[in-house]
């Protein structure tokens, strides 16, 4: 009962904190359809359009996180000057983030990822059936370096710590690191497996397929895990290694030596996993902001994480969900 009461205080202590958010921005949009038939050119579904949506994704979805629990959340990033950046910023200023660091960059387009979504009175749940990304891989230009480097120089030191969200688009360079972490004692990054890049950073993300595929085995037992990630953490020179083991929850290694695996508080039928990673930094960070202890960050996230599994598409936990939730498990 004790714990469940310091998360509740812990939430409360939240929205006191500033988090600048660091990342490789997109717009995700999704075109729902709805069944019709098979089509006459090759063995796939027609689906007849019925409505659009466009949310924020890649980077800007931690950022959407951050905010949903009631914190500050500032945002740094690269768009380019295209109707899905103006949309991107619109979008994001809706969800309560301020975009502090906005660059745009006409020399490349705004990333966006497009899914095709069959729904209609047969579908319990929304389908996916195909996703079409637009983007540009290359890290960006040394004039946007410049650019993004001094936004966080001027934005980090006021905030309580810097999350960099790292989807491999090129935003998210050596320089901008570097950046980072000469502008605040607390940098968070959630990775998407380049975990080399990130050696010095207070705490590191990533989850068991990654953190697998850079140690180039496999994490089956709760002693192999124990003891490989230990040692990751180790080679990372990080205080804080976190990784997601989707439905058994989440690992976290320590440089003090300390080890444990906290399991879903509550575990739910899972709709889309879209946005759960970002829900679980995005907490991470904001806790470790507020002065919580390692153990109850994790905690708070995989409550988080949880209620977001629950939603269809790129969604956030808001702080209320997840005093529900926590209320319900201590019985109130």
């Amino acid at each position: 009962m004790a714990g469940r009461r310091d998360d509740l205080a812990l939430l409360d202590a939240i929205p006191r904190q500033t988090i600048l958010v660091v990342g490789d921005l997109c717009l995700d949009v999704y075109l729902f359809g709805e069944p019709v038939r098979l089509s006459r050119e090759a063995p796939i579904l027609v689906l007849e359009e019925r409505r659009q949506e466009a949310r924020p994704g890649g980077g800007a979805a931690p950022a959407l996180a951050v905010a949903a629990l009631g914190a500050s959340s500032w945002q740094v990033g690269v768009i380019g000057d295209d109707e899905a950046g103006r949309q991107l910023r619109e979008l994001l200023v809706e969800g309560g983030v301020d975009p502090v660091g906005l660059v745009v960059d006409p020399e490349r387009p705004t990333t966006t990822k497009t899914r095709i979504v069959a729904e209609g009175p047969y579908n319990v749940f929304p389908q996916q059936m195909a996703r079409i990304d637009r983007q540009d891989r290359r890290p960006v230009s040394p004039a946007v370096a410049r650019r993004l480097v001094e936004a966080i120089a001027t934005h980090g030191p006021q905030a309580d710590a810097i999350l960099l969200s790292d989807y491999r688009s090129g935003v998210v360079i050596p320089e901008v690191v570097e950046a980072a972490r000469h502008a605040s004692r607390l940098v968070t990054v959630d990775s998407q497996g380049a975990l080399a890049s990130f050696r010095g950073c207070t705490l590191v993300k990533c989850n068991r397929a990654e953190a697998e595929a850079y140690l180039r085995r496999s994490l089956e037992s709760l002693a192999e895990r124990e003891m490989h990630l230990s040692r990751l953490r180790a080679e990372l020179e990080c205080e804080l290694l976190v990784v997601t083991l989707g439905p058994a929850g989440a690992a976290l290694a320590s440089a003090d030596g300390g080890y444990l695996e906290v399991p879903p508080l509550v575990r739910r039928q899972v709709f889309d996993v879209t946005g759960a990673g970002d829900t679980v930094i995005a907490v991470l960070t904001a806790a470790l902001a507020a002065g919580a202890e390692p153990p109850e960050a994790l905690r708070l996230s995989q409550v988080a994480a949880g209620i977001v599994v629950g939603k269809w598409g790129n969604a956030q936990a808001t702080a209320e969900e997840i005093r529900e939730v926590l209320r319900d498990a201590a019985g109130e």
